[in-house]
């Protein structure tokens, strides 16, 4: 099976998880398949929060209806991918740019459950670059302290985050410790948020693999 047809596996396995009421909804490729799951089952659910505009057109060309997270309050359910996950399910993400709102929601759910094919599945955190989103005054300022972390930061030239900032890539990490890193990282004048989900990480990992569907728990 190719990339896609496990990122599917993996999307098709989050049905079992949703209920009724209003459901989570992150960014990128393999949530755009469970998206598209979703629809078959729309009826059961009031409708979903979703993390990036992109998501959110596809929700809306679907028929399922989107509400506003001040609206909505704590939900039951987030479905997200992940550009990483470590055994503890800390996550890197923002491969889409959607990391904010993605954390945001994530931190609003009761329950966080991560969909993606089985080679995101890593022992350490890192190779995929780190994105930090930053506020536009802030990016060189911010960049610098990226490299006296040990990191090798890089504009994402030409790409505004949906809330109207920047992102920075950072490369060259070796990511021991996702919670300390993510609290030294948030706590840098300028930052938004940074792409590591290690505070509030997933609590179920479904990933597409050659064999089927296979479930990691922390």
């Amino acid at each position: 099976m190719n990339q896609d047809e496990l990122k599917k596996l993996a999307a098709k396995a989050a049905l079992e998880y949703v209920d009724e009421g209003i459901i989570g909804i992150g960014t990128g490729s393999t949530i755009n398949h469970f998206i598209d799951f979703l629809a078959t089952i729309k009826g059961r659910i009031q409708g979903a929060v979703s993390s990036s505009e992109a998501s959110t057109a596809h929700l809306e060309k679907q028929g399922v209806p989107v509400l506003d997270l001040n609206a909505a309050g704590e939900l039951e359910l987030y479905v997200d991918g992940a550009d990483e996950s470590n055994r503890q399910l800390h996550l890197i993400k923002g491969g889409g740019g959607a990391l904010t709102r993605e954390k945001i929601i994530a931190a609003a759910s009761r329950q966080f459950v991560c969909i993606a094919s089985d080679g995101k599945l890593v022992d350490v955190l890192g190779a995929f670059p780190l994105p930090v989103e930053v506020i536009p005054i802030a990016r060189s300022y911010v960049a610098r302290q990226l490299v006296k972390l040990g990191g090798t930061p890089v504009w994402r030239d030409g790409f505004v985050t949906d809330n109207g900032n920047l992102i920075l890539d950072v490369h060259n990490l070796n990511i021991m410790e996702p919670v300390k890193l993510e609290q030294e990282i948030n706590n840098i004048a300028g930052v938004v948020t940074v792409g590591i989900f290690a505070l509030r990480p997933a609590d179920v990992l479904i990933l597409g693999t050659e064999k089927g569907t296979k479930i990691v728990t922390a």
